[in-house]
């Protein structure tokens, strides 16, 4: 049992790994479940302050996900039309079946926006179109980052308690 939730544990961190850069894939969230995984084996010994601590880090990412690339927007000049229009664009781009939607939705979203609210000022909308793609990308960044911590910590459990395990 405990070989198959190792194996479990270590595929959700790839799948962790590879969703922080690809929306359509769960990122921190799955590596977090690959870390609870491993502590639910008999052989790793529960710590619940790594589990606390990892669980607040992914909450915080999660919600700084959605809230990084509005923010963005804002930074480079949008008005409150650009940032509904990113929010707007990230739900439908996660929800479209269209590659990159995720990347293209709030781009398209915050220009849509901010065209509504001044039609005369492409330039204005194309920066704050970029300012939502820059807040995405930084999100990625960060989200897989994160990722690569959570992976270190998973690796270095299994390889502290490989007699156990193996």
């Amino acid at each position: 049992m405990d070989l198959l939730l190792l194996t479990l544990g270590f595929i959700c961190m790839i799948v962790g790994v590879f969703g922080s850069f690809l929306p359509v894939l769960p990122g921190l969230t799955s590596c977090w479940v690959g870390l609870l995984l491993l502590y639910l084996t008999k052989a790793v010994e529960n710590n619940y302050w790594i589990l606390g601590i990892t669980l607040v880090i992914t909450i915080v990412i999660t919600i700084l996900d959605y809230v990084i690339p509005a923010r963005g927007t804002k930074k480079f000049g949008g008005s409150s039309y650009g940032i509904w229009g990113t929010n707007i664009g990230l739900i439908v781009g996660i929800l479209s079946p269209i590659p990159f939607g995720v990347i293209i939705g709030p781009f398209v979203g915050a220009f849509v926006g901010e065209m509504i609210y001044d039609s005369k000022n492409h330039t204005r909308a194309i920066k704050a179109a970029t300012g939502s793609l820059l807040g995405f990308l930084a999100s990625s960044f960060i989200n897989f980052m994160f990722c690569i911590v959570f992976l270190g910590i998973f690796l270095t459990i299994v390889w502290q308690n490989r007699s156990l395990l193996f």
